[in-house]
């Protein structure tokens, strides 16, 4: 259930700010920025931050039910479980986002890309770290 909510949690708010920052950076926003517009850039994230939970807890969800499945395989340890977990959602939100706007290419591929690849492995790595049964140390007495 941990892995769930961390999930859940972790995802939509890294989702949402990388996707931000990919559309942003597609429109040509960065080119003559200041500590004005970056402070703007945030104040929009902070206004659409509900509507980041809102449509981004599903895919979330999804992304930890895929890790909690590699979870569950005893043959994958957590490096190669996380790094599994960042493939599949960089491959799901290429297939979400990836035809979005006019342009098309290597930058877009990989940045859209990197809208799942990135809460997908920081979540995985989370649930690892906090969420998990961890073994018990042997004494031997």
């Amino acid at each position: 259930m941990k892995r769930y909510l961390i999930f859940a949690a972790v995802g939509p708010l890294l989702g949402g700010f990388w996707l931000l920052l990919t559309t942003t950076y597609q429109s040509g926003y960065w080119t003559d920025t200041n500590a004005a517009e970056v402070a703007k850039l945030f104040k929009v994230f902070f206004t659409t931050l509900q509507y980041s939970y809102l449509f981004g807890i599903l895919p979330a969800l999804m992304i930890g039910a895929v890790d909690d499945i590699l979870f569950h395989v005893k043959r994958i340890g957590p490096a190669l479980r996380v790094l599994l977990v960042g493939i599949v959602a960089f491959v799901a939100s290429e297939l979400m986002y990836g035809s979005r706007g006019p342009d098309s290419g290597v930058v877009q591929f990989v940045l859209y890309g990197l809208v799942g690849f990135i809460p997908g492995t920081v979540s995985s790595w989370l649930t690892h770290k906090y969420a998990e049964e961890q073994p018990k140390p042997v004494t031997s007495s």
